[in-house]
């Protein structure tokens, strides 16, 4: 199998240890930059280049796309969607997945619980706003953060409102959420492939931090997710239609809660804290999907 991953960097931890999963399994694994993908677009007839190249004989490609090239690297994943390339995330849940707001209103649609959540765009709807969700602290999220960009908690309203008129000067959209004191600034990673749970850890913020992020200090380490957990993190990538997916959950007094549903989720954290081969499961779920494409007499 042929199998293309789209990265910005092939030498960051998660694509290195992608491709040699694939080889490892007798797989040909190539690194695109998606931003030197270009294409040719007609009736029928779709065509990918790749620095002056044509790109022939893809069998699947794994999309690591990052937030800042969102619009052109899904237009990338759509184009070889449409020349017949499996891929585990489509362009369509990769948008999703991306933005914050839409996926939590899809999430809420199905009955999957999240913190509650509020949205509004008026400086008049302010102070309402932030009644419709109770007493502070409140955390103020980017609509397209990541890695814990973009987070801010707000212990008091007026802190908050001073928060919500900087990010409207800037013309940013954000949401506001509950804060869940119970978490203890803990959260838990699913990192789901193919419709199952394969590994889990605990991320602990460090002592004055609220983001359970690796990236901000946080500390990881195994855990056991209980049933609910699992169906929960299961559902929720179902829903936004990810075979890939790194679902984050935190532990409340009404049960598990659905904090965010991330299409790219990094490998190496999850790998060392849950001592899973991560990157395996993933090149196994696509000779899985090659098998029953070809059983269907759809290969190309």
């Amino acid at each position: 199998m042929k199998i293309a991953i789209l990265s910005r960097n092939a030498r960051l931890h998660s694509t290195v240890r992608l491709v040699e999963a694939a080889r490892a399994r007798g797989h040909s694994a190539r690194v695109l930059d998606p931003l030197r993908c270009y294409m040719r677009i007609d009736a029928g007839k779709f065509e990918m280049h790749y620095k002056g190249r044509v790109l022939r004989g893809v069998d699947a490609v794994i999309p690591r796309i990052g937030s800042s090239i969102t619009f052109y690297g899904t237009a990338v994943v759509r184009q070889f969607e449409m020349m017949g390339v499996h891929t585990p995330n489509s362009s369509d849940a990769i948008l999703r997945a991306r933005d914050k707001l839409r996926a939590l209103q899809m999430l809420a649609g199905a009955g999957i619980a999240l913190p509650t959540t509020v949205f509004g765009d008026n400086p008049d709807d302010t102070t309402d706003l932030l009644a419709m969700l109770g007493e502070p602290p409140y955390v103020i999220k980017l609509n397209e953060g990541a890695q814990g960009q973009g987070v801010l908690l707000a212990e008091k309203r007026s802190a908050a409102r001073g928060m919500i008129e900087a990010l409207r000067g800037l013309y940013a959209n954000f949401l506001v959420q509950e804060f869940i004191r119970e978490a203890n600034g803990a959260d838990l990673r699913c990192f789901v492939v193919d419709g199952k749970v394969v590994a889990a850890m605990r991320r602990q913020a460090p002592e004055g931090e609220f983001r359970a992020n690796l990236h901000r200090g946080a500390k990881a380490a195994a855990v056991e997710l209980s049933a609910l957990e699992e169906q929960v993190a299961v559902r929720a990538a179902r829903l936004l239609g990810l075979g890939i997916a790194g679902v984050d959950l935190l532990r409340s007094a009404r049960g598990p809660l659905v904090l965010e549903v991330n299409s790219s989720p990094g490998l190496e954290g999850i790998e060392a804290a849950s001592g899973v081969d991560v990157a395996t499961k993933i090149v196994a779920s696509l000779e899985r999907a090659m098998r029953k494409k070809r059983k269907g007499g759809r290969s190309r």
